[in-house]
C-alpha cells in the first residue's frame, strides 16, 4: 500500500465508516475478503437497497458480484476506491448526506442521479457504469456559437 492508501484506510477506520461497512456486510450475509490497496470486498450482496451493483461504506466495497469478478474489472474497482477516498476527505459519515444532496441535484438537473453528481463525476462516470446524459448549456448571446 502507498502512504496515501494507508492514510485513507486509517482515516476511514477512525471515522467509523469502515466499521459501518463491515456491519452492513455482516448483516447482509456477504462474503468478506481482503482486497487490494487496503480495501475490503464484501461480495454476494442481495438486499434490494441500494439498487447499485456496487457501493462503498468507508473502505468496504459491497458488491453483488463475486470478488474475483470485481477484481478483474480494474476500472470499476478504481471507481469504488475513489468513493473510499471521498469518505476519508469528507471525514466519514458527512459523505452520505453530501452524496445524496449531489444525487438529488443531479436528478433535478439531468433526470439522472449520477450525471451531474460531483462525487460520481470525480470517481469517473464511465468507470462506474454511468452514462453522462448532461445536456450542454446553450451559448450566451454574442459568444459566437461556442457552447459553455
Amino acid at each position: 500500500m502507498t502512504p496515501g492508501q494507508r492514510v485513507r484506510q486509517l482515516a476511514n477506520l477512525a471515522n467509523g465508516t469502515t466499521l459501518l461497512g463491515l456491519a452492513v456486510a455482516a448483516a447482509a450475509g456477504t462474503a468478506v475478503s481482503k482486497g487490494p490497496r487496503g480495501l475490503v470486498i464484501a461480495s454476494g450482496y442481495r438486499w434490494r437497497i441500494p439498487y447499485a451493483g456496487a457501493f462503498t461504506l468507508g473502505n468496504v466495497v459491497i458488491c453483488r458480484i463475486p470478488t474475483e469478478e470485481l477484481t478483474s474489472k480494474p476500472a470499476l474497482l478504481g471507481h469504488e476506491e475513489k468513493h473510499c477516498s471521498q469518505y476519508a476527505y469528507c471525514l466519514g459519515l458527512p459523505f452520505l448526506p453530501l452524496y445524496f444532496l449531489a444525487a438529488g441535484w443531479s436528478q433535478l438537473r439531468t433526470g439522472n442521479p449520477a450525471s451531474a453528481n460531483f462525487f460520481e463525476r470525480q470517481a469517473g462516470l464511465a468507470a462506474g457504469g454511468y452514462v453522462d446524459i448532461r445536456t450542454p448549456k446553450p451559448a450566451p448571446p454574442g459568444a459566437g456559437g461556442i457552447e459553455v
